[in-house]
Formats: structure tokens, sequence, C-alpha cells
């Protein structure tokens, strides 16, 4: 039985090309296997191209018009480099990216420290880690509106588990204080949400980092009679660099697009306190209908988030090259 199983396995390319057409097995036949690889990445490559390049080349296009979703049949007229005068000049979009490089500043300090900090406990293997390392991984794997709606909860004043915590430690009153409604606590909320979130994210990749230093390192370390201390500053924080770096490379530009978790806690509220670009640029948008002005406001925030990553992969190409 076995046999005949095989020998009809090993039959079947042979009939696959006998069904083959003459002339498309002639055409196939006489390709490279560049050319066939083209072919079938082809289709891929289009639906890309189709999926993110059109879309740019249309805001580009509506960044120089004053053209209004709400008014599809109005006369287009071409207000030229206008829209990024306004832009570059308005102090409220100015005061959006001070508040979106608040947020990804701390957010990134935050989660790199943490991160980091959980990934080097978990490299030791102690018992259970594997069990530890699943429970951390949780926030991770939820949804953004999961995660954003059980935090509002938290957050709630007078029912939330989060001030009876921070009343338990401090002795300051649950009720006394609201997390979401303050201007100065609000900002805070959101980047605790953020680093509860996405920690474990940050902890993956330096976990990577710290799995592919070789062991016969510290074993040539020890024989030195380096300390535990001047290991970790001499051969793990370097040989870990590169892979940090690289966490904080997809944190800041996640962060910088930071859009659902805001408007599920505050909502850029309360006023503008948490405002940041990416809920500015909705605002204008789709509640002012000025498109044209959105449009180059979405073309300045790509240009720079472009350009700073570019720069950055830079620096962590040299890091990774020494």
């Amino acid at each position: 039985m076995i046999n005949s199983d095989t020998t009809i396995l090993e039959k079947e390319p042979e009939r696959a090309a006998a069904s083959t057409p003459v002339s498309l097995a002639r055409r196939i036949g006489g390709l490279s296997d560049r050319a066939i690889a083209w072919l079938f990445i082809t289709p891929t490559i289009a639906l890309l191209l189709a999926i993110n390049i059109f879309p740019l080349i249309w805001a580009i296009r509506l960044s120089f018009t004053n053209y209004r979703a709400n008014r599809p049949n109005a006369v287009l007229e071409n207000v030229g480099l206008q829209n990024y005068q306004r832009v570059l000049t308005d102090s409220d979009i100015w005061i959006a990216m001070q508040t979106t490089a608040h947020f990804v500043f701390w957010t990134i300090l935050l989660q790199t420290l943490i991160g980091f900090s959980l990934a080097y406990l978990i490299d030791r293997k102690f018992r259970g880690h594997a069990f530890w390392t699943t429970v951390i991984l949780i926030p991770m794997m939820l949804s953004p509106a999961v995660v954003g709606n059980f935090w509002r909860f938290l957050y709630q004043p007078q029912i939330g588990l989060f001030n009876y915590i921070v009343s338990y430690i401090t002795g300051v009153p649950p009720s006394s204080f609201e997390m979401l409604g303050s201007v100065s606590l609000a900002p805070w909320s959101i980047i605790i949400v953020d680093t509860w979130m996405w920690t474990p994210y940050v902890m993956l990749i330096c976990l990577a980092g710290l799995r592919s230093i070789p062991d016969y390192i510290y074993e040539a370390a020890e024989v030195d009679r380096a300390s535990a201390w001047r290991q970790f500053w001499s051969i793990t924080i370097p040989m870990a660099l590169p892979f940090i770096m690289l966490a904080v490379l997809f944190r800041g530009i996640e962060n910088f697009k930071m859009f659902d978790m805001v408007m599920l806690l505050t909502g850029g509220g309360p006023g503008s306190t948490t405002e940041v670009a990416s809920i500015t640029l909705k605002r204008e948008a789709f509640e002012s209908w000025r498109t044209g002005r959105a449009s180059a406001f979405a073309i300045i925030l790509f240009v720079a988030v472009f350009g700073l990553a570019n720069i950055y992969v830079k620096a962590l190409n040299r890091v990774k090259q020494r």
C-alpha cells in the first residue's frame, strides 16, 4: 500500500507537466528564475502600490488645492503653498505637535527601561520564566478598544481600582483626583496605558537581543574576573544596543501616530490638553472639512517622520557595524 501511494506521488509531477499546454510550457521554460520570481510578486507589488502610493499621490495633489470633502462638486482651485504656510504658522498645530512629542518621549523612555529590565530578568531563565513571559505578553495581545475601555473604567474616581491603589499607597482620598478629567494628570493617564500595553513588545525585541549574545563571551569575561556589573555595561548593553534602538524606532513611529487610545480615553481633552497631531488632523479633515489643509498637514507629518526615521536608521547602522 505504501509503495503504491509513493508511486502515485512520484508520478503526479509528470501528470501535471503532461497536462500543461505546450505553448504555456514553452513560455515558462524560456523564462529565467528572476523573471519567474517577478511574475509571482508583480500582482502583490501592484496591489501595494494601489493601496499606499495612490492615496499618497492624491493627498499631495489635494494639499495644493482648496478641496473640501463635504463639497465634492465645488470648483477646485489651486492655492499653491498656501495650505502649507497656514499649517506651519498655526499655533494650535504647534501645540498639538508639542503634545505629541511629550507622549512620544515619555512612552519610549518608560517602555524601553521597563521592557529591557523585564527582558533582562526573563533571560536569567528562572523557574517558571515561560509562564511569566506569557502573562507579561497578555496586554499586547488585546485590542486597543478593549484596553481603552478597560482602563477608562479603572480610572473612574468613584469605583475605579486605580484611584484606590494610589490612595492605599499615598493616603490621598480616592475621590480627590480624577486622572482623565485633570489637566495635569490626563496626559500621564494615556502614557501609563500605552506603557502598560506596549512594554511587552519592547521586552520581546530586547529579549531577542539578549539571547543572541554568545555564552562564551561571558565565560571569557569570568575568566578575566570581570564583575557582573562590568559584564553588564561592557558586554550586555553594547551587544543588545542595536535591538534596543530597533525597538525605540518601531515604538517611536507608532506613538507618533497615536490616535485610538487618546480618542477612547480622553478624546483630546480636557480642553486640548491631550490633543495629539493625529486628532488635530482628524478634526481638520472631518470636522472643519478643510481637506486641502488637512492633506498638507498629513504630508508635513509624513515628511517629518520619514526624515527622522531615516536619520535614526543611519545611526542604527553605524551602531551595528561597530
